[in-house]
Formats: C-alpha cells, sequence, structure tokens
C-alpha cells in the first residue's frame, strides 16, 4: 500500500507533474494580468492626458485697440499705441509768455494754450507749434479780418487750446453734448480741444504727413471758433477744405491744411 500522508492520500508523481503545471499556468496568467492592466492604465492615463490638452482653448491673441472714430464712426483696428497715455490728471499746465501780434486788421482774438499734466508733452513746444500755425499766412489771418496772439494769462484769452489725453478730451467735449468716443478732437466756445491721440498718430490712410495732420486740426477745430461750420470735398482729386471733416476721410480729395490757397479762401459747399 501506497503509505497515506496527514493531508489525504498521497497523489502519483504524474498527478504532482500535472498540478505543479497547472499551478505555473496560474502564476503565469496572474503575472500577465497584472501586465495588461498596468499597460491599460498607463494607456488611460496618456489619452486623458492628451484629451485634456487638446480640450484646452487658444492662447489669447494680443489685444488690439478698435479706433472709433466719433459719432458712430470706426477705423481699422490698429495696436494700442504706446508712445502717449490715454488718460492723463485731468489738470493742464500752460505755455509761459505772449507772442506778438500776426495779422494786419480785424479784431485781436487772444488765445492761451494748456497741456494736460501726465500727457508726456510739454506745453511750451505745443503753443510753438500752434503758434506756427495760426501765424502763417496761409491760416485764418489771410482774410484780414482778424489778429491772433497768444497770452498766458487765462482771464486775457478769449479762447484755450487744449491738447488732452483721450479719455480726458472725450469727457471735456461730452461736457459740450459732443460724442467722440476717445477718437476726435471737438471745439465747445472758448475751448478749442485737441485730443492726444490724433496729434501723436494722425489718422489711418491720410495720405500726408503728421506734421501736416497737426496743421489742418489746429486750423479746423479753432475755425470752428472763428465761426466755420463744415464743408464738404469739392470733387475727386481737388484738395480738401480744411473745414471738411478730414479725419471721418477725404472722400476722394487730397488732404489739405490750410484754409487760403494762393492767397484765396479754399472753401467746399457747407455740409447741413
Amino acid at each position: 500500500m501506497t503509505p497515506s500522508s496527514p493531508y489525504g492520500p498521497a497523489r502519483p508523481p504524474e498527478h504532482r507533474s500535472a498540478l505543479r503545471g497547472v499551478r505555473s499556468g496560474l502564476v503565469a496568467l496572474r503575472g500577465r494580468r497584472r501586465s495588461l492592466l498596468l499597460g491599460l492604465l498607463v494607456l488611460a492615463v496618456a489619452i486623458g492626458v492628451t484629451v485634456s490638452r487638446g480640450g484646452e482653448p487658444p492662447a489669447e491673441p494680443t489685444a488690439t485697440t478698435q479706433g472709433g472714430m466719433g459719432h458712430g464712426g470706426g477705423v481699422a483696428a490698429h495696436a494700442a499705441p504706446t508712445s502717449y497715455p490715454s488718460v492723463g490728471a485731468g489738470r493742464f499746465t500752460a505755455a509761459d509768455g505772449d507772442t506778438p501780434v500776426h495779422g494786419t486788421d480785424g479784431p485781436l482774438r487772444r488765445y492761451r494754450v494748456v497741456v494736460e499734466r501726465g500727457a508726456g508733452q510739454d506745453a511750451d513746444v505745443f503753443a510753438a507749434r500752434v503758434d506756427e500755425v495760426l501765424a502763417d499766412p496761409r491760416s485764418w489771418i489771410a482774410s484780414e479780418e482778424l489778429r491772433v496772439q497768444r497770452v498766458a494769462d487765462a482771464e486775457a484769452a478769449d479762447f484755450t487750446i487744449y491738447l488732452a489725453t483721450p479719455v480726458t478730451s472725450e469727457r471735456m467735449c461730452a461736457e459740450g453734448g459732443l460724442t467722440t468716443e476717445r477718437y476726435t478732437s471737438c471745439r465747445l466756445p472758448g475751448q478749442v480741444i485737441i485730443n492726444l491721440a490724433r496729434w501723436m498718430e494722425a489718422v489711418p490712410d491720410y495720405g500726408a504727413s503728421l506734421d501736416t495732420y497737426r496743421t489742418y486740426v489746429v486750423n479746423h477745430e479753432v475755425g470752428h471758433e472763428f465761426g466755420e461750420n463744415h464743408e464738404a470735398c469739392p470733387g475727386p482729386g481737388e484738395p480738401a477744405p480744411v473745414m471738411q471733416q478730414q479725419t471721418y476721410g477725404l472722400e476722394g480729395c487730397v488732404a489739405n491744411a490750410w484754409p487760403y490757397l494762393d492767397g484765396r479762401r479754399y472753401a467746399g459747399d457747407i455740409v447741413p
């Protein structure tokens, strides 16, 4: 008889060999299952990362400024300006000194020039450019019906020419019921308000130099102070009247900064 085992009857050698094979197979199967589960886990993590990255919104593009022209108009978007501030202190510094009287006849119109603090512009430099424009024989004194002089004393001035940041100029113009959307300059009784952005940049597609635009905007807004109304472009290729709203576009005309050409008043039809 085959000796008995305390754990049960003894198994024949061939049976023990088969059992060891089964056990080895189970161990191998468990190893493969662990490897398979580990592989699936790694794959799931990779897929999750890919999906997460794919779902992120693209980076925001660099911000630009949409320049809106006064009264609801607009111009193409352009890079946000960095060479001047959009808002200043809201207080102004006046240019020093008085100039000689310019013009040959007519009543004397005294003006004062001020620049907003924090605008990054020198009041005396701005005043010198304004003086140069208004004293030019192509400007309003060519009518021989008025003379001009810059004064430093506010009480002696008939009107003041302001250089103001876009935010401040918009606020000032709005107090007189005018909409500029921080883009255009404006004139209120006794106040000629030049928008710093236009002074520094002019307008897109103006077709002339920044200096020409600066001359235009001074003559145009001061022209309103002298009682002039808006005028229309006379025709394609013709010089734009200085009282045309050239900031909005030339309407086929060519940029022009002066009210008098060849010694004669140059004008278009009055815009109602």
